[in-house]
């Protein structure tokens, strides 16, 4: 296969996951997005967390909802949990890696917020760990996931979201999770700010 074929694939391949996740998806988008919306229009906060590109997009979502996504309006209380180094390290050095988000979540989560958990496999035992500590704080979880949902599944409580890509493959997955994250913000945005 040459250069351009490998690109055409990728591209078709996006193509087709996207389009299996709109089959699937969009009540849970829905559900999400409700869940998120009630949480901030009742004055609680959004805290995300995801290791590698996962890390990224929970990042991605906290800058959208602290400055803005596609309308001028007010900043939204939301905190990524991946950014500051000296406490990711601190926490991982004197407990365990698995620590790094349910440490943060135990000190800064409260009752009301809303933990968005992103693991393309399911599997990543800080971000499960960190969900159950939301969970002990009185929060709900918006699950982004992928493949089979993984372990993430069983740590759902019947009041969260999950909202699972139907793929095995880590980059498509990925795309995917950025789509729904716009998703998200368009549906807080709207649904908080629009007129009429």
């Amino acid at each position: 296969m040459n250069t351009s074929d490998r690109i055409i694939a990728h591209f078709d391949e996006s193509l087709a996951t996207k389009q299996a996740a709109l089959d699937s998806i969009v009540p849970a988008i829905e559900a999400g997005g409700l869940l998120i919306t009630d949480c901030l229009r009742g004055g609680n906060k959004v805290l995300s967390c995801g290791n590698g590109g996962s890390a990224g997009d929970s990042q991605h979502f906290s800058s959208e909802l602290l400055n803005r996504f596609e309308m001028e309006r007010p900043a939204l209380p939301a905190i990524a949990l991946t950014t500051d180094s000296s406490t990711l390290t601190s926490i991982a050095n004197d407990y365990a890696y698995q620590d790094i988000f349910s440490k943060q979540v135990m000190a800064l989560g409260n009752a009301g917020d809303v933990l968005l958990a992103i693991s393309t496999s399911g599997k990543s035992a800080n971000v499960i760990r960190a969900m159950d500590a939301a969970h002990q704080r009185g929060m709900k979880v918006v699950a982004l996931t992928g493949c089979n949902g993984g372990d993430m599944v069983q740590a759902l409580d019947n009041e969260d979201v999950e909202i699972r890509v139907p793929s095995e493959r880590t980059a498509r997955i990925q795309e995917v999770h950025l789509l729904v994250i716009h998703c998200l913000c368009d549906l807080i945005d709207q649904s908080i700010f629009a007129a009429g």
